[in-house]
């Protein structure tokens, strides 16, 4: 995602053990409560509302060390099951819209950088690198991963939009860490690049969920009716997206 320079430092993070167990704190004064994750980088990091004491967070960790350690136990399989695919280079295994695909980098005599997508027989990401290009293959690869899914986006939004009733005023692609798409008020959307990496059912259900957004705000019952009614299957796709969260994160890389 391109960092834009308005957006507001990040709050800082302090180093803390609590029974044993390490852990990252991190103070919101937009938290309402506290809340547990295992970051990027498989360090249990707790986020504190402002008016909250310390001793809450550790407290908070001590109670829920037997989850951290599952969730570790996840993070290190999880880290395997990646790594064993190797580095990003000719002849590896990348996935594009949930299916494995090869990897192929070839130097051309071209002008310019291009990349194609062949599912003729073996589906295969095809790099055809300009002499002249020296950026890493990652850096080559997230560039034309942005433009796919802008367009994929934008033709599942026109396609589900008129289903919901709705009808968006914008549409922006990025690299949300936190959350697949986001909706405002005014009607602008936002999706995440890397849900082209996912299953086509996963990221039709976060447009059907963001589209939902501009006519029911917040979760209550009607708005999770209005998603279930239009894609049905937003459950399975809700539990798709929380096991495999960190292999999106992690594809390039």
């Amino acid at each position: 995602m391109a960092r834009s320079a308005s957006r507001p430092p990040q709050p800082a993070l302090v180093a803390r053990e609590a029974s044993g167990v390490p852990y990252l704190l991190r103070r919101s004064e937009r938290a309402r409560r506290l809340r547990l994750s295992l970051d990027d980088d498989g360090h249990a990091l707790v986020t504190l509302p402002s008016r909250a004491s310390v001793r809450d967070a550790d407290a908070f960790v001590a109670l829920r060390r037997d989850w951290i350690a599952r969730q570790l136990r996840r993070y290190a399989a999880e880290r395997a099951c990646l790594d064993s695919r190797g580095p990003l280079r000719d002849g590896a295994t990348f996935v594009l819209s949930g299916q494995p695909h090869r990897l192929e980098e070839r130097v051309t005599s071209r002008a310019r950088t291009t990349i194609e997508h062949d599912d003729s027989i073996v589906p295969t990401i095809r790099v055809l690198r300009a002499p002249s290009d020296a950026r890493p293959l990652a850096v080559v690869l997230e560039r034309w991963l942005r433009r796919e899914a802008r367009a994929v986006v934008e033709r599942r939004v026109a396609a589900r939009a008129p289903q919901v009733g709705v009808a968006p005023a914008a549409l922006s692609i990025r690299d949300q860490r936190s959350r697949w798409g986001s909706a405002s008020r005014a009607g602008r959307l936002s999706f995440s690049w890397r849900l082209v990496l996912a299953p086509p059912a996963v990221l039709d259900y976060v447009v059907v969920h963001e589209l939902a957004h501009l006519a029911v705000f917040g979760h209550p019952p009607a708005f999770w009716s209005l998603v279930r009614s239009v894609a049905p299957e937003s459950d399975a796709a809700r539990r798709w997206l929380r096991a495999h969260a960190r292999e999106l994160h992690w594809s390039l890389g």
